[in-house]
């Protein structure tokens, strides 16, 4: 026979210190009324019957919540296998921000159009929303923008689309971008590739493209980008790419990749074609996922401090709340050199 615990209640507590329940409730809720040797009365008695206040239940009461609802926006048909691990890491920012600032969240997978659901602010389940994910996905970018249009708060991570006007927070993008280019060719590498796109919804892979090319250009060199197939994880995009490349004819000698997970779908294929990374071709990516640790070789790359775009993100989403100004919307990176681009010991590919 299992024994059963006991569960103390504020009655038990009220009963133990020798007052009503009313003033159990206004005692470790911190109410000023309560003279302060009864308050030690029940404070003792409470922790004595191991008594904890139901935290959600005093927030709808008193109308306060301390909430954030993060959804993270997947394929329309919610394969997390195939999802960006950039997302894991800054969905762990995220969390730890919120739990530093006293709140909680509730996160919220999703993807499919017939069952995208706003309705944690409207349900008083939290104060708004930190959303994030594929930029592929844009029936969900359109439903949050809707949410947003409505009344929600909604922030989001990156700003998917000029037709998607909700307040973000994205990486320094340009500057990361610049220290991945000038780091190839400060290893002897010239004919280097952009591999993303160049004009799309994802406005992080754009501002990449648009740094890129500008580097390139200061060195007197000419830009190249191999766009990516639709349809496909980012690493399968980057396998594919980078066969198209080689397929080509064309010679180049370094790839600069819009994320890891393209960078390591690309360095996968260089592989099978025969082709050594760094010697003969030099990889960089963006993102700083943990995988690209143990790649071989070990993926150079630029990250963003994931520590940093939570507290922003938070940050924005209880100015927005609270109705005041926060313009803080970069996050800062760093360039992490591994093996992946440490100079050409061949000719060019």
């Amino acid at each position: 026979m299992v024994k059963q615990r006991f569960r103390a209640t504020s009655y038990d507590v009220a009963e133990a210190a020798g007052v009503s329940q009313s003033t159990v409730s206004r005692a470790l809720s911190g109410d000023p009324i309560v003279a302060a040797a009864t308050r030690e009365r029940i404070v003792e008695a409470a922790r004595r019957l191991n008594y904890h206040i139901d935290s959600s239940a005093s927030r709808m009461r008193s109308g306060r919540l301390n909430t954030i609802a993060v959804v993270v926006i997947c394929p329309e048909d919610e394969d997390v296998r195939a999802f960006n691990p950039f997302h894991y890491a800054l969905l762990g920012g995220i969390c730890a921000a919120a739990s530093a600032r006293g709140m909680e969240t509730i996160v919220s997978f999703q993807g499919a159009p017939d069952r995208l659901d706003d309705h944690f602010e409207r349900s008083r389940r939290a104060i708004g929303m930190i959303v994030f994910g594929t930029s592929e996905n844009r029936a969900a970018w359109d439903y949050f923008q809707a949410s947003a249009d409505d009344g929600c708060h909604v922030v989001c991570w990156g700003a998917p689309a000029p037709a998607h006007e909700l307040p973000w927070v994205r990486a320094d993008n340009h500057g990361g971008a610049r220290a991945a280019v000038e780091h190839l060719l400060d290893h002897g590498y010239r004919r280097i590739v952009y591999v993303g796109e160049a004009d799309c919804p994802q406005r992080q892979f754009a501002e990449r493209y648009d740094a890129y090319a500008e580097t390139l250009a200061a060195a007197g060199l000419m830009p190249r980008i191999m766009t990516l197939e639709p349809g496909h994880s980012r690493h399968e995009q980057g396998r594919r790419a980078a066969a198209a490349l080689i397929d080509s004819g064309e010679p180049f000698d370094g790839l600069f990749t819009a994320c890891d997970d393209i960078a390591l779908g690309a360095m996968a294929l260089l592989e099978e074609r025969g082709l050594n990374v760094p010697g003969d071709v030099g990889v960089v990516g963006f993102d700083g996922v943990k995988a690209g640790q143990f790649s071989v070789p070990p993926l150079t790359t630029i990250e963003p401090d994931f520590a940093v775009a939570g507290q922003r993100l938070v940050d924005r989403l209880q100015a927005l709340v609270d109705g005041e100004e926060n313009t803080q919307g970069r996050v800062p990176v760093r360039l992490v050199v591994r093996g992946s681009a440490l100079g050409r010991v061949a000719t060019p590919a």
